[in-house]
């Protein structure tokens, strides 16, 4: 047995031998969609990058490198950027790639029926120069716009527009649903939501291939032990994640190997600070506790996260104290600390809050989107009854979740958050904004959370060139999210990945399973 060990990297890709092959791997969330602009989550983005490409894209490091675009500059005073396209590039369908498929994907994940928007909301205009030059206008400077767009994926015009699927349709659903047509490294041949997805190589892809696939299958397997069973009898040749809890197992069997990293998601808790009243519980139709800050301090201060890392993550994780992780670029080392585990110190806050006698509500979870969600919802649970917080628990699978939240139906509930970007700006434009769809901020803010002084420090953010002053600006940010405990930041979520010894991969710390660098052997 074999164990990779990396905080970013793992497992490099090696050359391709000359026998290529059949590959097959299992994760416990299916992707919802085969349409890049309905959902914006990494089991859909991370999928969809075997399939679509952007202008950039990211490499093994996660340094951003060309892809559709060969270079891109700067226009002007800061007015935007201009992106030189690759010719000869050709769908999977055949047709070719130029200008109008980009101004035509952004129109489409710009719109409000996409949820990927909010990417867009520094830019004012997209303009065709020529078809293989595209100028992307910003309403301000704008220095981290080009790695801001590493998952936005460019359709094909014609394509969308000839199959009805000319916007995204999250909820109902259309032809971009169940159906693919990018320019990447894999095509979508079958695809059976729930059972499996099955991809071929593109033979017309523009790049030089490094894998040694022939086909490969993706099938969600929701039950651990099912997983667990099928990795060790070789029926798939790679699952993520390997459970916790089984992962010191594995590590001894013949055959396979551990491949273990740190994700860039923090894990966190979110209030719905909007709502009049609490939904949920005994205490249903009552004011809700959760717009008072005191209350949501109590409740940081009430969970445990020690206790969680040790008992449920087996040591595998590292405690957040913010919406990004240290190993993300903004972080702020003047916030580095997190709320200190103090029973006493919750019981008093809500006393002083007026809830010395608790009350009751309901936490909304997932059982299959983040590594040991349901048990660590469990542990808050028990962790919050002790200071007088009943929490009613109600977990489900992703599927279900994700509609739940953005239809308000929650008190409290759990949401894993991996910046894009890998910049601390990410989070503040998704979750910390006011919500806005006009403007296309906030679209992740479940909670509607709002302060007129990050609102006003967002857009200084965006468009300040200078590393020191753009940092005072994002530690003045985290102090004021902390202070009001916006969200209760928990820890960094770890990767476990498992493979068979003959596998080649590549582990990113976005959790993004990239075929194109595997090899089996």
């Amino acid at each position: 047995m074999k164990r990779v060990f990396s905080a970013a990297l793992a497992a490099a890709v090696c050359a391709a031998p000359a026998m290529a092959e059949t590959f097959k791997w299992a994760g416990t969330t299916d992707p919802q969609t085969m349409d890049p602009h309905a959902v914006n989550s990494a089991p859909v983005l991370g999928f969809l990058n075997n399939v679509y490409e952007g202008l950039v894209r990211r490499d093994k490091d996660m340094s951003v490198q060309p892809a559709l675009a060969t270079s891109w500059e700067p226009i002007g005073e800061g007015a935007g950027w201009r992106f030189h396209l690759r010719e000869g590039v050709t769908f999977h369908d055949g047709a070719s790639f130029d200008a109008e498929d980009v101004l035509f994907s952004y129109q489409r994940a710009s719109n409000e029926a996409s949820d990927t928007r909010s990417w867009f909301a520094p830019v004012s205009e997209v303009k065709v120069v020529d078809d293989y030059t595209v100028d992307i206008l910003t309403s301000a400077p704008n220095p981290i716009f080009p790695d801001s767009i590493a998952n936005w994926m460019i359709m094909d015009k014609g394509w969308a527009e000839a199959n009805s699927a000319a916007l995204p349709d999250k909820e109902n659903g259309n032809y971009a649903t169940l159906n693919a047509n990018g320019t990447g490294a894999f095509k979508v041949t079958a695809r059976e939501p729930g059972l499996r997805t099955e991809l071929a190589p593109h033979d017309g892809w523009w790049d030089e291939a490094t894998h040694n696939i022939t086909k490969a299958e993706f099938t969600p397997i929701q039950n651990a032990a099912t997983a667990v069973a099928a990795l060790l009898s070789g029926e798939v040749d790679m699952i993520n994640p390997v459970p916790i809890q089984d992962a010191a197992r594995l590590q001894g069997q013949d055959g396979v190997q551990i491949i273990q990293g740190i994700e860039a998601r923090v894990i966190m808790l979110g209030f719905a600070q909007d709502a009049d009243e609490l939904k949920y519980g005994a205490d249903a139709g009552k004011p809700n506790p959760f717009k008072d800050a005191r209350v949501r301090e109590a409740v940081a201060k009430a969970v445990n996260v020690d206790a969680i890392l040790q008992t449920i993550m087996r040591g595998n994780a590292e405690p957040a104290s913010q919406l990004v992780s240290p190993a993300m670029r903004g972080f702020s080392g003047a916030n580095s600390e997190r709320p200190a585990f103090d029973v006493d110190g919750a019981k008093a806050l809500l006393a002083e809050a007026g809830y010395a006698d608790g009350f009751e509500f309901g936490l909304k979870c997932p059982n299959n989107r983040y590594l040991n969600d349901e048990a660590v919802c469990q542990a808050v649970t028990s962790m919050l009854a002790k200071v007088g917080v009943t929490a009613q628990l109600d977990a489900m699978p992703v599927q279900n979740y994700w509609p739940e939240l953005r239809a308000d139906n929650f008190d409290m509930y759990l949401l894993g958050w991996s910046p894009g970007t890998f910049d601390a700006e990410h989070p503040i434009r998704f979750l910390a904004s006011t919500p806005n769809a006009e403007k296309k901020l906030g679209s992740w803010n479940f909670g509607g959370y709002s302060n007129a002084r990050i609102d006003e420090l967002l857009p200084m953010i965006q468009s300040e060139i200078d590393d020191g002053k753009r940092q005072m600006m994002l530690d003045e940010s985290a102090k004021i999210l902390q202070d009001e405990t916006a969200y209760v930041p928990m820890y960094v979520q770890p990767l476990v990945w498992g493979a068979g010894d003959n596998v080649t991969l590549t582990q990113r710390p976005d959790n993004f399973f990239i075929l194109r660098w595997v090899n089996v052997q």
